[in-house]
């Protein structure tokens, strides 16, 4: 099974997906991990990922495409890949819905984390006590709050219409969004 996980910066996707994977023995595709680790190799690629990142906008989809294809091919990942971050518009979702059916694979489950934006804020600034991350400035993760609702608002229906969509309470605790989802998957 193939799944999505989606929600703003700072909502836990990366501390689900995880669990997601130990328990259901999924890989995790983090686009955000892929992107920090090439910053702090500090190539070229990783100085623009990190310019565009800083100024809170989105890394382009070519970058971030040729890294999903790559997994999507490899056969000890076929069905039991979970999208952390990926895809971010509606021209990612196509493109993923390519790739899957080229390696004769698809979505099985989206799951969205819904969570406010002061939740964020809050949880971004506990955050930055115990790890630094470039993305943790308040002002940076409100306009990347927003560049992702207004991003994402098209994929989120286009995943809705393919009745693929769950909506998960992001406000809860991490163990009570851990066994809600837990219990979702375990229904596919």
């Amino acid at each position: 099974m193939n799944i999505v996980i989606f929600g703003p910066p700072g909502a836990g996707k990366g501390t689900q997906s995880k669990f997601i994977v130990e328990r259901f023995n999924m890989y995790q595709l983090s686009t955000g991990e892929f992107l920090r680790k090439e910053m702090s190799k500090n190539t070229s690629i990783g100085k623009k990922i990190s310019s565009v990142i800083n100024s809170g906008s989105l890394v382009s989809d070519k970058i971030v495409s040729d890294l999903i294809e790559k997994i999507i091919s490899d056969k000890q990942y076929q069905n039991r890949i979970i999208f952390d971050g990926y895809p971010r518009n509606l021209n990612q979702a196509k493109n993923l819905d390519n790739l899957l059916q080229r390696y004769k694979q698809k979505i099985h489950i989206v799951l969205k984390l819904s969570v406010s934006l002061e939740t964020i804020k809050k949880r971004i600034s506990e955050r930055r006590s115990l790890e630094k991350r470039i993305d943790d400035v308040e002002e940076i993760a409100i306009k990347r709050y927003k560049t992702y609702e207004k991003s994402t608002e098209p994929v989120i229906e286009y995943y809705k219409k393919l009745n693929l969509l769950k909506v998960i309470d992001g406000e809860n605790t991490i163990n009570q969004i851990n066994k809600e989802i837990s219990d979702i998957i375990s229904l596919i």
